[in-house]
Order: C-alpha cells, then structure tokens, then sequence
C-alpha cells in the first residue's frame, strides 16, 4: 500500500519505547534512498528486521525525516482519520476549559505532528510546519469547519520549521477574514492580542495556570513583569489586586498592547518600559528600585542544544539581576520555555544565582505546561515549560 522506508540495525528501539521521529542518520539509505521519497509522502517504516513499525510522513531534505502517524502499516494519514484526531483533541479541551480558548492541537502530543491549532472563541489559528501536514490543508480547512463553525480560519505559517522541511511562509486567512487583533480570556481577564505581527499563533497558553498562581500571591504587591510581550502575566496580577505592575518589553507594539488590556480590564496601575530585558534589569539595580515580586518569563534561551553553555549562563544572569531587584521578603517567578533546560537545572541555576547574592531562596512550588499542551511521556520534546515560585529572603541565615 505504502512505499516502505527501512531503518538501520537498532534504530527502532526509540521508536518502540515511544518517541515519533525519525532522524535521517537512522534510515538505511542504501536499501532505501531518501532521495526516492516525495516531501510529505507516507511511508511504511520498517525496521532493519523486516518488522512494520507503522506509517510516517517522509520529508528527505529535513533532519527529521520521517513523523510516525500511526503504529498500523497499513494505516495512514486519511482526511477521515485526520478529523477523527482533531475531535478527540478538541473533546479533551471542552471538557477542561468553560470557555473556547485554547490549545486546540499540540503536534505529536495530539497524534498529529506538525500542526498546531490555537483556538480564541470564534476564530483559529493554525500552524503547519511539516511537509505532510501542508499537504493535508484543504482537509484541514473541512475538518475545521464541520468541528467547530468559526468565523475565521487563519494559517499564521511564518514559522522557522517551515524553511527547514522547505515550505513557503505565509499568513492568510482560509476562510472568513483575516483579523488584526485577536480577542483573547484567561483566567477571567481579557485581552487584545495581535495576530499578524505578533508571536507565533499571537498567544502563549502555556503558562496559563502558572499565572493563575501569580493571581494568589499578586494582591498588594509591586510586580515586575519582564519579557511581558502584551502582559500575560502582569496584567492578570494588576487584575487580581496588584499596587503597580511594570512590565517590560523590547517591542514598543507589544508595549502598545500592554497599554490596551489594562484599559480593556479598567485597569491604571500599570506601566511598562521598553528597551533589552537584561540593560533595564541592569538600570533599575543601579537605580535601587525594589518590587514584592519579579517575574522572568524570556522566550527560550538555549534554543539548540550547542547553546547549553550560553544559554545557561544567561539564565543565571538573568535570576541574578531579578533576584536583586526584590524587596527583602519577596517573590521571584522563574519560568523558562527551553526544552533544552530541565526543571532540576533551573532549580539549581536559581540556587546559584541566591548564593552569589547572599540571598536565602526557598522553592514553593513548581508550575507546568498547562493540560492543553499535553506530554507523551516517551517524547521529552513535549516536556518543554517550566517555572519556579521562589521566595527570596535577604539577611535571614
């Protein structure tokens, strides 16, 4: 049924424990060129044994060169199955969330690698970063349709996987028009998000219960909110009782935005500061400035893993500097979004960062990806956020 790709001698046992990638390294290219396979085209994979593991999208000029779909051989990727995966993802999301934003699709964590699909009530925003994905766009499009009736379709397909699996970049609306602004509710507060320009789908929900706990521990306090981007953090803490909120942020539009959803929620205790995270860092340390909380929420620092080196020094900067900032009884949110970086490095990076200073840290309590990011246990690269609430105490041992 399936042209068949073979693998080397041992390669499978990733594969059988769970993972869904396949590098090109592992493929025996001498039984099996790569050059013989189509980007996008499925295949059956067999091990160097002759045993079927299952189907995958092919793409020969990518590093990861086949995506297992599903463990049947005989089985592929169908616009019948494709709408039965998507409908027990969205299933999943209904039953989590009252509201319709979400995480509609997390790739391989939802059996469908190379898609993401974020929903904001009416209107969803898909990125495909696979070659056999995109060929599967107009089905998409129907399966969309027919699940959920929205008013607009928006593929954001500006990604950087994109360029490697050797697809065009673009933005448009496949059905409905093209918003300039989504409309977006977390946590009970609402938000403008721009879709175009903005990052990624427009909108982190990964994070999501992680600031619903900074909502616990915000009344009253002075927050700092660094990386803000459109104030996913520090505009939920000023909605749940913050004194003053400052969020910083390199983008002047992002700033904008910041500006927009605090009025949206008749917020006036916030403020922002534009200009690099670390020189503002930097400058309010020199100006003495002091906050009863600091949240540090950079996008990721090591995003290859030749960056461990420098990425993990830039973590430890970066706690240094926020670590500084608090007041003597104060609260540092350490988050990071590097897959690369495991919770127990932060940890230990955070505890370093206190030593140097002279501060007594205590960890109390840990957050996570939100459960519309799922992760497949046997796929450590679903396993990617993470943040730490630290209470930061000067001169108490």
């Amino acid at each position: 049924m399936f042209p068949q790709l073979y693998l080397r001698k041992g390669a499978e046992r990733r594969i059988r424990a769970g993972h869904l990638w396949i590098y090109s390294n592992e493929v025996d290219t001498k039984r099996t060129p790569l050059t013989a396979f189509q980007a996008g085209e499925q295949a059956a994979l067999i091990a160097a044994n002759g045993k079927a593991l299952g189907t995958v999208f092919v793409n020969p000029h990518a590093l990861i060169c086949g995506r297992l779909i599903s463990r049947n051989p005989d089985q592929g990727m169908t616009p019948q199955r494709l709408s039965e995966r998507l409908d027990v993802a969205l299933q999943m999301r209904e039953r989590l969330f009252e509201r319709p934003f979400y995480r509609w699709v997390f790739g391989d964590a939802d059996g469908l690698s190379g898609l993401v699909i974020d929903r904001f009530d009416d209107v969803v925003v898909v990125q495909v970063s696979t070659a056999g994905m995109e060929s599967l766009r107009d089905s998409l499009v129907r399966a969309i349709q027919k699940l959920v009736h929205p008013r607009s379709i928006v593929f954001k397909n500006d990604g950087k996987m994109r360029d490697v699996e050797g697809l065009d970049s673009y933005v448009s609306a496949a059905m409905g028009e093209l918003p300039d602004q989504l409309v977006v509710e977390e946590n009970g507060v609402r938000f403008r998000a721009p879709l175009a320009t903005g990052q990624k789908t427009g909108w982190f929900y990964d994070h999501r219960m992680n600031r619903r706990r900074l909502q616990a521990y915000a009344p009253g306090k002075r927050v700092l909110d660094v990386f803000s981007y459109v104030g996913g953090w520090g505009v939920q803490a000023a909605a749940a009782g913050a004194s003053q909120v400052t969020c910083v942020d390199s983008s002047a539009q992002a700033l904008d935005s910041v500006g927009e959803n605090a009025r949206l929620n008749g917020l006036d205790n916030v403020d922002t500061l534009e200009g690099d995270a670390f020189a503002v860092l930097k400058d309010l340390c020199d100006q003495k400035e002091k906050y009863d909380i600091v949240v540090l929420d950079p996008p990721a620092l090591i995003p290859r893993r030749r960056d461990q080196k420098a990425g993990e020094q830039a973590y430890a900067r970066l706690n240094q500097l926020g670590l500084r900032l608090l007041e003597r009884d104060g609260l540092l949110v350490s988050a990071s979004c590097s897959m690369h970086l495991s919770t127990d490095r932060l940890v230990d990076i955070i505890r370093g960062s206190g030593r140097r200073i002279d501060r007594f840290v205590q960890l109390l309590e840990q957050g996570h990806q939100a459960p519309d990011h799922p992760v497949i246990p046997g796929i450590p690269e679903t396993d990617y956020i993470k943040s730490c609430f630290v209470r930061s105490l000067t001169g108490f041992l």
